[in-house]
């Protein structure tokens, strides 16, 4: 055992075949590039010629052909003189010949299949250097703002917050468990997550990737304890300022380093295909060259993946990239074959399983794909194939997350139905012999108002409410509606409206701009300008070339800032909550509280809990508005009610939830005001708690964060 210090230490063408004489062609027959209607370039019949070229020579009046006449028998040739004659080597001809040209003739097309084999190669090579960039440079940005290869494994798992822990904690779970079935068993079978409930997590969230994860690491680890190689390596850090020294280990053994490595592996061929797609739609490696940096200059507003590695798009960006890559392919191809519709249909569902919100990116992507069909750039047969795809994706995704309601009645999956229904009707009710605009606005305001409207029928008929929140959070958005739930959301900077900031921060590195000059352009062709386009085309290169010059200017400086990003985690106050829960709390206690701290409970602690930070089902929603009166106005009575029907025995109250807000009308207490404004004006209950929790509560550990209440069953 190694005791540490924690620190920051840590060609030429080839010729052609040699000149061999064209074969012949039968009399009549036009020469290459000649018209057969001008008569010339006819090759005119010669008595008495014989042809060199046996597999070429043509006999007068076949046998057999009414009223042909047929030529005298010429005497037989020696089969030797036969045998050249048909392999085309004539009088004077031999197999070295023959085998001289066959091997240059191989050669030659062998050069060029190499040459054109080296430029693909070459292309992927290339994507592969931008994928290890782009791991090495998210893998670096983590460990600098963590120092994770330092953390001891408690420290790792309150490193993943909220959601991140949440979903952590099942990975956790397959991975501890006696075997991968075992473990299979407890995640659909959980009694932890929303006690006293047992539920299937996998159908009520994306676990997927930490099913897939927790195998191969269960396999990885098997097969090296067989061969007897070890895959972790570990050693005491001293954290100093008195406090006690951890146990660290380092190495895919460990189940944390695992889990983010195989997500940063993912990111980084994730930037491969970046790389592809940009080469494929411009045509140039310069263009896969250009999308890598603007990826990398923007590289903080793109992702964050580096800062929190287990939230869902993790997981499904990069297979919504390779899924635009298959659509984009499609779109150009005149012929569809199935294999691509294939290839569609599974990246499709690679990038729905394991996100709940990718129905919205497929919904815009489809609405994007009919409004294309609308002004005639596709035709009706191969967008009726995408829709297949998209149903087929989504049927699958159903199936395979047991039945997820949501699913179903989703916009995305309204839209679907309704663009197919407007396929299948609107050629029979409407006349299409050209494109004008009253048949545009018609479509789609068809297509927009029938999403809608079957939207809310399917969630009626199915009594489906879990997404009845994303419809307020679009009132909450275009006319001021308010609830708690809605507030709870747009309080969050994640669900509020784009920061002023943000648009700078775009412009400053010309992505902005660059985007506007192409969107314009793309708008003046759908009119018709064609001309002045192709009239501009030189001016526009030389400029966005120009451009993409000035955007490493800023694109560097944001680069240089994440660089400059130095840290060390550490949460003493959650550190000493999760340990004494350990040690002075039955197995079996349940616990109520914030959301985020909830996760950590149930990942580290391994204790039920009431309320998770899962926040896309309804009833989970009204168990955590329970769990969060005690930031209300409320008696405290009534809330003690409320919390032993839910079965709680302790409640952990993080004074700063009272006070803390991240906008006016954001505060916990305002936030009830919105839901109950008669009690407006009252102490919030949080307050009062805090000073004197008897005779409902007693308080029975605090910290300078966190205080435990525990529920008196008098």
């Amino acid at each position: 055992m190694v005791v540490q210090t924690r620190g920051r230490h840590k060609e030429s063408p080839l010729k052609p075949p040699g000149a061999q004489p064209p074969p012949p062609q039968a009399a009549g027959a036009p020469q290459p590039g000649a018209s057969p209607r001008s008569g010339r370039g006819l090759q005119q019949k010669q008595p008495g010629r014989q042809l060199s070229y046996g597999a070429g020579a043509m006999r007068k009046g076949g046998a057999g052909r009414k009223g042909a006449k047929s030529e005298p028998q010429k005497p037989s040739r020696p089969l030797a003189q036969r045998v050249r004659a048909m392999l085309g080597l004539g009088q004077e001809g031999s197999l070295r010949d023959w085998r001289h040209g066959l091997q240059v003739f191989i050669e030659g097309k062998g050069a060029f299949i190499m040459r054109a084999d080296s430029k693909i190669w070459f292309t992927f090579i290339l994507a592969a250097l931008a994928g290890v960039l782009h791991w090495c440079h998210i893998t670096t940005l983590f460990e600098n703002d963590r120092h994770f290869s330092h953390l001891s494994t408690l420290e790792r798992e309150m490193a993943f917050r909220t959601e991140m822990g949440l979903y952590y904690s099942y990975f956790k779970t397959i991975v501890e468990a006696p075997s991968f079935w075992n473990g299979m068993w407890m995640i659909m079978n959980d009694k932890l997550t929303e006690y006293p409930l047992v539920i299937n997590t996998l159908k009520r969230f994306n676990l997927y990737p930490e099913v897939v994860l927790a195998s191969w690491y269960r396999i990885y680890t098997g097969v090296m304890d067989f061969i007897g190689l070890q895959t972790k390596t570990c050693w005491t850090v001293n954290r100093g300022e008195g406090l006690s020294p951890v146990e660290s280990c380092e190495g895919l053994g460990d189940p944390a380093s695992f889990y983010v490595a195989v997500i940063f592996l993912l990111n980084g061929v994730m930037m491969s295909l970046f790389f592809i797609y940009g080469t494929y739609l411009s045509g140039s490696r310069l263009g896969g060259l250009v999308t890598v940096s603007c990826y990398f200059f923007n590289h903080g507003e793109c992702t964050r993946v580096m800062w929190t590695p287990p939230l869902r798009e993790s997981f499904s960006y990069p297979f919504l990239v390779l899924q635009m890559l298959l659509l984009t392919y499609i779109l150009r191809t005149p012929n569809i074959n199935r294999g691509s519709l294939i290839a569609l249909c599974v990246s499709n569902v690679f990038f729905m399983l394991p996100w709940q919100f990718a129905q919205f990116v497929l919904l815009t992507q489809i609405a994007s794909l009919f409004a294309v069909y609308v002004v005639g750039y596709i035709d009706f047969l191969k967008l009726q194939k995408i829709l297949c795809v998209h149903m087929a994706s989504l049927a699958l995704c159903f199936i395979l997350m047991f039945g997820n309601s949501m699913l179903l009645t989703s916009y995305y999956a309204a839209s679907l139905a309704v663009i197919w229904g407007i396929l299948e009707l609107s050629p029979k009710l409407l006349k299409r012999s050209r494109r004008e605009v009253s048949l545009w606005a018609i479509e789609g305001f068809a297509w927009l108002f029938g999403t809608v409207i079957l939207k809310y029928l399917t969630s009626r008929i199915f009594g489906v409410a879990d997404d009845a929140h994303i419809s307020n959070l679009l009132k909450s958005k275009f006319i001021g509606y308010k609830d708690f739930d809605t507030l709870m959301y747009t309080c969050a900077a994640e669900f509020d409206f784009m920061e002023k900031e943000t648009p700078i921060r775009y412009t400053k590195t010309l992505l902005l701009p660059i985007v506007l000059v192409v969107f314009g352009v793309i708008i003046m062709k759908a009119i018709k300008y064609t001309v002045w386009v192709l009239s501009q085309k030189d001016l526009c290169e030389r400029e966005d070339h120009f451009n993409h010059a000035i955007m490493a200017i800023e694109g560097s400086a944001n680069l240089q800032n994440q660089w400059n990003i130095m840290g060390e985690f550490s949460n003493l106050p959650q550190e000493e909550l999760l340990e004494w829960i350990k040690s002075s709390t039955r197995q079996d206690a349940v616990f109520a509280g914030a959301m985020p701290t909830m996760a950590s409970v149930k990942l580290s602690a391994l204790r039920p809990i009431v309320n998770h930070p899962h926040y896309e089902d309804a009833g989970l929603r009204a168990r955590t508005k329970i769990v969060y009166s005690m930031y209300s106005r409320k008696p405290a009575k009534e809330v003690k009610k409320d919390l032993l029907k839910l079965g709680v025995n302790y409640y952990i109250l993080e004074e700063s939830w009272c006070i803390r807000r991240t906008k006016p009308g954001c505060s916990m207490p305002e936030i009830w005001d919105v839901e109950e404004p008669a009690n407006a004006g009252k102490i919030p209950l949080c307050n009062r708690m805090s000073k004197d929790p008897r005779p409902y509560f007693n308080t029975v550990f605090q910290n300078s964060i966190y205080r435990v209440l525990k529920v008196t069953r008098e």
